[in-house]
């Protein structure tokens, strides 16, 4: 189908890729992956026959059908689904020569309207419908103007009118950046069915893993196909890189370290929280593995400055914008390691629910209630953004935090990708990629101790979505992230919750369900995995408020038992250390004082007895807590 035979390319004098020499056979689908600016998109250009090759040439069969996504939307003043049938280019010529025929009549015009119908002239809307629903367009949209459209909901369409061309080969450039995870399900499923030729520029792992049967892997201007998914690719990569010793013992001293920790505080009720998200990333580097040692992102959160608890309350509020109401009777608790990720369908209301949390949506009813030593630290796109094109990176990190050095915004910043002279370069020039890590280094750098991410990945590689992900996962704050990217979802959180229906609830199942969910709800089924909204009426808000009431009161012992036991380790930890302070007196240790020491040691070993089993009180009640919180859904 596709063949590449002792292809170049050069660019700026560097070069990406030389003397590649491999085939690609009709009904693979093979995912392209490499570092940014490795070539990928270059070499869509050389098989669109957009792109020279320096050296070398691309080869597949004449009469090969192409489709890929256009990168401009114009503003026309067309309907979407029109718009999206334009991709049929050769229905749209036969119908052209129908109506011209029509005038004429007789023989060609039955001719033609055979022609056409033969091309599925009566399948044709539908089909568009369909495309146009799975990514996430509602049936009103259908014949609005494209004009009307956003620059995302454009790219969507773009790719609508892609996927509507009958094609032999179909080339996809990050698919998923402009979609939400329902429409993510939605065009994994696509394209699992889709029988043609396949080449997929993505940094989702698990859409490559999902979609692929083949990886071509751009590194040190070679090009490498393999065979199996995104997965299967990583395995035989890692062990090739565990192989370069230097880099192996790279990663056992993280693991050693984290292991370390784990082993020495995992029984210390202070260090409880701490030791077990620890051991969480221990068992998920396990699962990730070591794949992308060699990456030049590595950074982490820094301890928040206070971890209070509740972080925020959402009492029965309602939210929207003007006189439109988006979700009502919301009342949400965010605790301290709380890690939450969000679903819903684009609009639904997730980003209005995090702008809530941020404060920069006011509520329209009900009570919102913060802890005094709150810091929220925001990840948005707008945010990218608004960065000040004016200003370069380390500039903008040192007026933003004075207290650095310019040697440390240098280290910092270079856990970040901006390593030497990229530092200073202007932010106007910064790819998309580059503008996303900068601002993330900023939020970063605040300590916050809520993160709210809303769709965080967009425009980063998979290496630095893979050093977020690990840095999630040894953040002790509290969590909430809105992402299309299931590899960091599951990753990163511990709970999902569904917006939808004008609510907010626990969604009662995994991501996996999640998805099952959307495809039994596409076909007309009930399926009640989450809690639908009816907060609207007046017996089911005194209903939940019962219920609210009766988790308190189960709760509420549960909890002072914690209180409790904590101050008795607090007192023994008091009392412990002004014992161990006279035990310092040089004083004591003289024949006359030696029966006062013999004394004072004997009360130092009770003590520590003493204290050793509050300890495990104390970790035995948040257990209990902890167990009780989950099984009521007020944790």
């Amino acid at each position: 189908m596709l063949t590449f035979q002792q292809l170049a390319c050069r660019r700026d004098g560097d070069v990406l890729f030389n003397d590649v020499n491999l085939v690609v056979h009709a009904g693979q689908k093979a995912g392209v992956v490499g570092k940014n600016g490795c070539g990928k998109s270059s070499l869509f250009q050389m098989v669109l026959g957009r792109l020279e090759s320096d050296d070398g040439a691309v080869h597949y069969p004449q009469n090969t059908r192409l489709s890929h996504v256009a990168q401009d939307t114009p503003a026309v003043e067309r309907s979407a689904i029109d718009y999206v049938i334009d991709g049929h280019v050769r229905f749209r010529r036969l119908e052209a020569e129908a109506q011209k025929a029509e005038a004429e009549g007789g023989v060609l015009y039955a001719q033609a309207l055979a022609a056409l119908e033969d091309e599925g002239a009566y399948q044709i809307q539908s089909q568009a419908a369909t495309l146009l629903n799975g990514l996430g367009f509602s049936t009103g949209q259908h014949t609005t103007s494209v004009s009307q459209f956003s620059g995302g909901w454009r790219m969507r369409l773009n790719l609508a009118q892609a996927l509507m061309c009958p094609c032999d080969l179909l080339l996809l450039d990050e698919p998923t950046n402009h979609l939400d995870l329902d429409a993510v399900l939605w065009l994994e499923q696509w394209l699992r069915a889709f029988d043609g030729t396949l080449l997929l520029i993505s940094h989702d792992r698990e859409f490559l893993d999902r979609v692929c049967t083949h990886i071509a892997h751009i590194e040190r201007q070679s090009i490498t196909l393999y065979r199996g998914n995104y997965s299967a690719f990583e395995k035989l990569r890692a062990a090739q890189l565990a192989n370069q010793q230097a880099l192996y013992e790279r990663q056992q001293k993280t693991r050693q370290h984290l292991q370390s920790y784990v082993d020495r505080f995992r029984a210390k009720a202070t260090k409880a929280r701490q030791a077990q998200s620890r051991l969480k990333m221990l068992e998920r580097m396990e699962e990730i593995g070591p794949a992308h040692v060699d990456s030049e992102f590595q950074f982490e959160f820094q301890e928040p400055v206070s971890l209070p608890n509740p972080l925020l309350v959402l009492d029965d509020v309602a939210l929207g914008y003007g006189s439109t109401t988006v979700l009502k009777d919301v009342s949400i608790s965010i605790q301290q390691g709380d890690r939450i990720g969000l679903l819903g369908a684009n609009g639904a209301g997730k980003s209005t629910l995090v702008k809530a949390l941020v404060g920069d949506l006011p509520v329209h009813e009900g009570k919102r209630q913060d802890s005094r030593n709150l810091v929220v630290g925001y990840f948005a796109q707008h945010q990218v953004d608004d960065l000040p094109s004016d200003s370069e990176p380390l500039k903008l990190l040192l007026a933003r935090y004075p207290d650095l050095s310019e040697a440390q915004g240098r280290t910092y910043l270079g856990g970040y990708g901006f390593n030497g002279d990229a530092v200073f370069q202007s932010i106007h020039t910064l790819s998309g990629g580059e503008r996303a890590r900068l601002a993330l280094a900023l939020i970063i750098r605040q300590r916050p101790n809520l993160l709210l991410l809303d769709e965080p990945t967009n425009h980063l590689d998979i290496d630095m979505r893979h050093a977020l992900t690990q840095a999630l996962q040894g953040f002790n704050g509290a969590l909430v992230v809105i992402s299309h990217d299931r590899s960091l979802l599951r990753a990163s959180v511990d709970s999902l919750w569904l917006v939808a229906n004008h609510a907010v609830k626990p969604f009662a199942d995994d991501l996996d369900g999640y998805a099952k969910w959307l495809a039994e709800q596409r076909d007309g089924h009930d399926v009640p995995l989450a809690e639908t909204n009816s907060a609207s009426s007046a017996q089911n808000r005194k209903a939940r408020k019962q219920a609210d009431a009766e988790r308190r009161k189960q709760l509420t012992p549960l909890k002072r038992a914690v209180e409790k036991h904590s101050n008795t380790v607090d007192d023994y930890t008091n009392q412990l250390n002004e014992l161990r302070n006279r035990l310092g007196s040089n004083d004591l240790y003289t024949e006359d004082r030696k029966e006062e020491l013999t004394q004072l040691l004997q009360e130092e070993a009770a003590l520590a007895s003493k204290l050793a089993d509050a300890e495990e009180e104390l970790l035995d009640a948040m257990e209990t807590l902890e167990q009780a919180e989950q099984q009521s859904g007020a944790g």
